[in-house]
């Protein structure tokens, strides 16, 4: 699966956050940059999955010598522990089919404060922070540059969220220069956007922008959180507490 050196991974979900956020980053209109879109899907038999593959959507943004500058995935999302496989193969593909010039990722996420834990003494700024932001993997000049401008989480934070916790064991195994962004709310879901909401995106966007060296256009978020008003736990968390 060839990319360009700069890849924005997304999870993709239900709400429509990874969407929203891809539909707003756009090339300066000026430049000769081009955009097309694929598909992927890769096999997960290795995993003893044979009805299923990892699949998914990439955005490449490309010059007109067809040298590839971004390039932004949106992954399929699945159940657990399917998903953990998905992700495996899609981080394997990106060093097995990028071999002369490993790419730097950025993974985002935005979780309400209730997907985080930590301690009494840390809690007490979380208002504060929108976006959480550290780096995994070999460093570059490029990570730390945009790490430097964020704000790493407390070392005791606990995150109660399947999918950002496989990434993390994952992206701390792979040989990838990778930024993880946590944009925190304090909202529970529900079928109106919050101000806030969208504030957590905004700053998620302009991070993402710097990133690849693209506009970020607010007016072009569009996002429709799942009607439900209930932050749930995991359905396997519930069995146990």
């Amino acid at each position: 699966m060839k990319t360009a050196p700069k890849i924005i991974l997304f999870v993709n979900d239900a709400d429509g956050f990874a969407a929203a956020l891809t539909a707003a980053l756009r090339p300066n209109p000026n430049s000769n940059i081009q955009t097309k879109e694929e598909s992927f899907e890769l096999s997960l038999e290795r995993y003893g999955i044979k009805d299923l593959k990892a699949s998914g959507k990439i955005f490449h943004f490309f010059k007109s010598d067809d040298s590839y500058e971004v390039s932004i995935m949106l992954m399929e999302n699945y159940e657990p522990p399917l998903l953990a496989c998905a992700l495996n193969e899609v981080l394997a593909s990106l060093i097995r089919d990028n071999a002369s010039t490993i790419p730097t990722i950025v993974v985002p996420f935005m979780l309400t404060q209730s997907k985080l834990k930590m301690d009494k003494k840390d809690s007490s700024g979380l208002a504060e922070v929108s976006v959480y932001g550290f780096g995994l993997g070999p460093k570059t000049g490029l990570m730390d540059s945009l790490c430097s401008k964020l704000r790493k989480p407390p070392p005791s934070l606990q995150i109660n969220h399947e999918c950002l916790n496989f990434a993390l064991q994952l992206l701390r195994v792979f040989p990838l220069p990778s930024l993880v962004l946590i944009g925190v709310t304090d909202q529970y879901k529900s079928q109106k956007t919050s101000d806030e909401e969208l504030q957590v995106m905004y700053d998620i966007g302009e991070i993402l922008a710097s990133f690849s060296s693209f506009g970020f256009v607010r007016e072009k978020v569009v996002w429709s959180p799942s009607k439900s008003t209930i932050d749930r736990k995991e359905p396997w968390r519930e069995l146990y507490g």
